[in-house]
Protein backbone atom coordinates (compact mmCIF):
# COMPACT_ATOMS: atom_id res chain seq x y z
CA UNK A 1 0.00 0.00 0.00
CA UNK A 2 1.53 3.07 -1.15
CA UNK A 3 1.45 6.62 1.23
CA UNK A 4 2.08 10.17 1.18
CA UNK A 5 5.09 11.27 2.36
CA UNK A 6 4.96 13.91 5.39
CA UNK A 7 6.06 17.32 3.76
CA UNK A 8 8.14 19.01 5.85
CA UNK A 9 6.70 22.95 6.92
CA UNK A 10 9.55 25.28 6.77
CA UNK A 11 8.59 28.54 9.35
CA UNK A 12 10.74 31.09 11.02
CA UNK A 13 12.71 31.06 14.25
CA UNK A 14 11.65 33.36 16.54
CA UNK A 15 12.25 33.36 20.48
CA UNK A 16 12.63 29.90 20.86
CA UNK A 17 9.28 28.77 18.77
CA UNK A 18 8.55 28.67 14.89
CA UNK A 19 5.67 30.96 14.37
CA UNK A 20 4.47 31.13 10.86
CA UNK A 21 5.06 34.90 9.24
CA UNK A 22 2.76 37.40 10.45
CA UNK A 23 2.00 38.44 7.18
CA UNK A 24 0.97 35.08 5.87
CA UNK A 25 3.08 35.36 3.15
CA UNK A 26 5.77 32.53 1.41
CA UNK A 27 8.01 32.17 -1.60
CA UNK A 28 8.66 29.01 -3.95
CA UNK A 29 12.75 27.65 -3.04
CA UNK A 30 14.33 25.86 -5.74
CA UNK A 31 17.23 23.40 -6.44
CA UNK A 32 20.18 24.70 -8.40
CA UNK A 33 18.29 23.20 -11.21
CA UNK A 34 15.23 24.88 -10.95
CA UNK A 35 13.37 22.09 -9.08
CA UNK A 36 10.85 22.54 -6.62
CA UNK A 37 11.80 22.12 -3.00
CA UNK A 38 9.52 23.64 -0.68
CA UNK A 39 7.59 26.50 0.34
CA UNK A 40 9.22 28.89 2.90
CA UNK A 41 8.31 31.87 5.05
CA UNK A 42 8.44 35.48 3.79
CA UNK A 43 9.17 37.38 6.69
CA UNK A 44 8.04 40.88 7.37
CA UNK A 45 9.62 44.21 8.82
CA UNK A 46 6.72 43.00 12.02
CA UNK A 47 8.78 39.87 12.27
CA UNK A 48 11.80 41.76 12.42
CA UNK A 49 10.70 43.87 15.10
CA UNK A 50 9.42 40.65 17.24
CA UNK A 51 12.92 38.53 16.56
CA UNK A 52 14.49 42.23 17.99
CA UNK A 53 12.24 42.18 21.18
CA UNK A 54 12.93 38.39 21.56
CA UNK A 55 16.67 38.47 21.23
CA UNK A 56 16.97 41.61 24.00
CA UNK A 57 14.62 39.43 26.31
CA UNK A 58 16.97 36.81 26.09
CA UNK A 59 20.23 39.11 26.17
CA UNK A 60 20.81 39.62 30.12
CA UNK A 61 20.49 35.63 30.66
CA UNK A 62 22.55 35.09 27.94
CA UNK A 63 24.97 37.89 28.21
CA UNK A 64 25.22 37.16 32.03
CA UNK A 65 26.03 33.11 31.79
CA UNK A 66 29.39 31.72 32.28
CA UNK A 67 31.89 31.91 29.64
CA UNK A 68 32.12 27.74 30.28
CA UNK A 69 28.02 27.27 29.84
CA UNK A 70 28.03 29.22 26.51
CA UNK A 71 31.03 26.71 25.29
CA UNK A 72 29.28 24.28 26.54
CA UNK A 73 26.07 24.67 24.70
CA UNK A 74 27.77 25.42 21.62
CA UNK A 75 29.25 22.22 22.00
CA UNK A 76 26.37 20.26 22.20
CA UNK A 77 25.25 22.48 19.02
CA UNK A 78 28.00 20.50 17.31
CA UNK A 79 27.08 17.19 18.72
CA UNK A 80 23.18 17.78 17.67
CA UNK A 81 24.43 18.67 14.20
CA UNK A 82 26.65 16.27 13.60
CA UNK A 83 24.03 13.57 14.92
CA UNK A 84 21.63 15.10 11.87
CA UNK A 85 24.60 15.29 9.44
CA UNK A 86 22.43 13.00 6.87
CA UNK A 87 19.74 15.24 6.77
CA UNK A 88 21.86 18.56 6.64
CA UNK A 89 23.49 16.48 3.40
CA UNK A 90 20.78 16.23 1.79
CA UNK A 91 19.20 19.64 2.13
CA UNK A 92 22.36 20.78 1.47
CA UNK A 93 22.58 19.25 -2.20
CA UNK A 94 24.98 18.93 -5.10
CA UNK A 95 27.31 16.04 -4.75
CA UNK A 96 26.64 14.14 -1.70
CA UNK A 97 30.54 13.98 -1.14
CA UNK A 98 30.82 17.62 -0.70
CA UNK A 99 27.36 18.04 1.12
CA UNK A 100 28.65 15.91 4.11
CA UNK A 101 32.34 17.66 3.94
CA UNK A 102 30.82 20.89 4.02
CA UNK A 103 28.24 19.34 7.10
CA UNK A 104 31.22 18.45 8.84
CA UNK A 105 33.12 21.99 8.09
CA UNK A 106 30.59 23.40 10.07
CA UNK A 107 30.44 20.61 13.26
CA UNK A 108 34.24 21.67 13.52
CA UNK A 109 33.54 25.16 13.15
CA UNK A 110 31.47 25.28 16.07
CA UNK A 111 33.74 23.45 18.22
CA UNK A 112 36.65 25.72 17.34
CA UNK A 113 34.77 28.72 18.81
CA UNK A 114 32.97 26.57 21.60
CA UNK A 115 36.60 25.87 22.71
CA UNK A 116 37.34 29.82 22.57
CA UNK A 117 34.41 31.11 24.73
CA UNK A 118 36.09 31.04 28.14
CA UNK A 119 39.40 32.53 26.59
CA UNK A 120 38.97 34.92 24.70
CA UNK A 121 38.79 37.00 27.31
CA UNK A 122 41.82 36.37 28.72
CA UNK A 123 43.33 37.33 25.05
CA UNK A 124 41.17 40.39 23.87
CA UNK A 125 41.59 41.61 27.72
CA UNK A 126 44.30 43.07 29.38
CA UNK A 127 46.20 44.81 32.92
CA UNK A 128 47.16 48.10 31.74
CA UNK A 129 50.75 50.00 33.48
CA UNK A 130 49.50 53.24 35.24
CA UNK A 131 51.62 55.65 36.75
CA UNK A 132 49.83 55.21 40.30
CA UNK A 133 48.58 52.88 42.89
CA UNK A 134 45.37 51.91 40.87
CA UNK A 135 44.93 48.67 39.02
CA UNK A 136 43.82 49.21 35.65
CA UNK A 137 42.00 46.43 34.27
CA UNK A 138 40.56 45.93 30.46
CA UNK A 139 37.79 43.07 30.19
CA UNK A 140 35.23 42.71 27.28
CA UNK A 141 31.61 42.65 26.86
CA UNK A 142 29.29 41.49 24.52
CA UNK A 143 27.73 44.63 22.54
CA UNK A 144 23.98 44.06 22.64
CA UNK A 145 22.05 42.81 20.01
CA UNK A 146 23.67 41.91 16.50
CA UNK A 147 21.82 41.70 13.10
CA UNK A 148 22.99 39.37 10.59
CA UNK A 149 22.76 38.80 7.01
CA UNK A 150 24.00 35.68 6.38
CA UNK A 151 25.92 34.79 3.39
CA UNK A 152 25.05 32.91 0.64
CA UNK A 153 26.54 29.80 2.14
CA UNK A 154 23.26 28.05 3.79
CA UNK A 155 25.36 25.95 6.41
CA UNK A 156 28.98 26.43 7.03
CA UNK A 157 28.81 30.01 5.96
CA UNK A 158 25.54 30.45 8.57
CA UNK A 159 27.50 28.57 11.23
CA UNK A 160 30.11 31.30 10.76
CA UNK A 161 28.72 34.36 11.53
CA UNK A 162 26.45 33.12 14.06
CA UNK A 163 28.78 31.49 16.36
CA UNK A 164 31.23 34.11 16.70
CA UNK A 165 28.04 36.40 18.04
CA UNK A 166 26.89 34.07 20.18
CA UNK A 167 30.07 32.63 21.71
CA UNK A 168 30.69 35.99 23.39
CA UNK A 169 27.73 36.62 24.90
CA UNK A 170 25.80 38.21 22.40
CA UNK A 171 21.90 37.72 20.79
CA UNK A 172 21.28 37.96 17.31
CA UNK A 173 18.62 38.51 14.62
CA UNK A 174 19.56 36.59 11.47
CA UNK A 175 18.26 36.83 8.23
CA UNK A 176 18.68 33.68 5.87
CA UNK A 177 20.15 33.39 3.00
CA UNK A 178 17.74 34.29 0.26
CA UNK A 179 18.22 31.53 -2.12
CA UNK A 180 19.18 28.50 0.10
CA UNK A 181 17.44 28.90 3.17
CA UNK A 182 15.69 25.54 4.10
CA UNK A 183 18.81 24.59 6.28
CA UNK A 184 18.74 27.68 8.05
CA UNK A 185 15.34 26.39 9.68
CA UNK A 186 16.65 22.92 10.25
CA UNK A 187 19.72 24.36 12.32
CA UNK A 188 17.33 26.34 13.90
CA UNK A 189 15.15 23.05 14.86
CA UNK A 190 19.25 22.05 16.19
CA UNK A 191 19.58 25.28 18.00
CA UNK A 192 15.95 24.80 19.70
CA UNK A 193 16.13 21.45 21.25
CA UNK A 194 20.62 21.93 22.08
CA UNK A 195 19.84 23.72 25.61
CA UNK A 196 20.55 27.18 23.61
CA UNK A 197 18.04 29.53 25.10
CA UNK A 198 14.96 30.57 23.34
CA UNK A 199 15.46 34.18 21.70
CA UNK A 200 19.53 33.99 21.88
CA UNK A 201 19.50 33.36 17.85
CA UNK A 202 16.06 34.05 15.81
CA UNK A 203 16.22 33.25 11.83
CA UNK A 204 13.63 34.43 9.74
CA UNK A 205 13.32 33.91 6.00
CA UNK A 206 12.65 36.28 3.21
CA UNK A 207 13.28 39.07 0.59
CA UNK A 208 17.03 40.25 1.71
CA UNK A 209 16.09 43.49 0.78
CA UNK A 210 12.88 43.84 2.32
CA UNK A 211 14.20 43.20 5.50
CA UNK A 212 17.98 44.29 6.14
CA UNK A 213 16.80 47.81 6.13
CA UNK A 214 14.35 47.50 8.86
CA UNK A 215 16.95 45.55 10.83
CA UNK A 216 19.62 48.49 9.95
CA UNK A 217 17.50 51.22 11.28
CA UNK A 218 16.29 49.46 14.24
CA UNK A 219 17.22 51.77 17.26
CA UNK A 220 17.32 48.53 19.61
CA UNK A 221 19.81 46.55 17.40
CA UNK A 222 23.39 47.29 18.47
CA UNK A 223 25.78 45.67 16.11
CA UNK A 224 24.59 45.04 12.41
CA UNK A 225 26.72 42.55 10.17
CA UNK A 226 26.54 42.81 6.42
CA UNK A 227 28.59 39.77 4.94
CA UNK A 228 25.61 38.50 3.03
CA UNK A 229 24.70 41.90 1.72
CA UNK A 230 26.14 41.43 -2.56
CA UNK A 231 24.25 44.48 -3.13
CA UNK A 232 27.00 47.61 -2.88
CA UNK A 233 23.56 50.48 -3.06
CA UNK A 234 21.57 47.98 -0.23
CA UNK A 235 24.92 47.99 2.10
CA UNK A 236 25.69 51.79 1.46
CA UNK A 237 21.87 52.27 2.94
CA UNK A 238 22.17 49.74 5.60
CA UNK A 239 25.57 51.29 6.48
CA UNK A 240 23.70 54.71 6.53
CA UNK A 241 20.88 53.55 8.97
CA UNK A 242 22.83 51.92 11.38
CA UNK A 243 24.59 55.44 11.70
CA UNK A 244 21.59 56.64 13.26
CA UNK A 245 22.31 54.91 16.77
CA UNK A 246 26.14 54.16 16.34
CA UNK A 247 25.76 50.50 15.56
CA UNK A 248 29.15 48.81 15.21
CA UNK A 249 28.95 47.57 11.42
CA UNK A 250 31.11 44.53 10.07
CA UNK A 251 31.19 44.56 6.18
CA UNK A 252 34.01 42.63 5.03
CA UNK A 253 35.27 41.95 1.58
CA UNK A 254 34.50 37.84 -0.30
CA UNK A 255 35.32 35.31 2.82
CA UNK A 256 36.82 31.77 1.82
CA UNK A 257 34.71 29.98 4.92
CA UNK A 258 37.04 26.70 4.90
CA UNK A 259 40.19 29.12 6.13
CA UNK A 260 40.67 29.56 9.57
CA UNK A 261 38.03 31.63 10.81
CA UNK A 262 40.68 34.17 13.35
CA UNK A 263 39.57 36.10 16.23
CA UNK A 264 38.41 39.34 14.36
CA UNK A 265 34.50 38.47 14.01
CA UNK A 266 34.23 37.69 18.06
CA UNK A 267 36.06 40.76 18.86
CA UNK A 268 34.51 43.25 16.52
CA UNK A 269 30.96 42.71 18.68
CA UNK A 270 32.97 43.03 21.87
CA UNK A 271 33.22 46.37 24.00
CA UNK A 272 35.75 47.38 26.14
CA UNK A 273 34.98 47.94 29.85
CA UNK A 274 37.97 49.58 32.07
CA UNK A 275 38.03 49.35 35.63
CA UNK A 276 39.99 51.35 38.39
CA UNK A 277 41.00 49.94 41.51
CA UNK A 278 42.94 51.43 44.13
CA UNK A 279 45.68 49.06 44.91
CA UNK A 280 46.26 47.79 48.68
CA UNK A 281 42.28 48.73 49.49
Amino acid sequence: MSRLAVRKTYKLYIGGAFPRSESGRSYAVTSSKGDFLANASRASRKDVRDAVVAARKAFPGWSGATAYNRGQILYRIAEMLEGRRAQFAEELGGGKRSALEAVDAAVDRLVWYAGWSDKIASVHGTANPVAGPYFNLSSPEPTGVVGVIAPADPLLGLVSVVAPVIVTGNTCVVVAAEGAPLPSITLAEVLATSDLPGGVVNVLTGHQRELAPWLAAHMDVNGLDLTGVDDTELALSCEQAAAENLKRVLRPAAEDWRAAPGLGRMTRFLETKTVWHPMGV
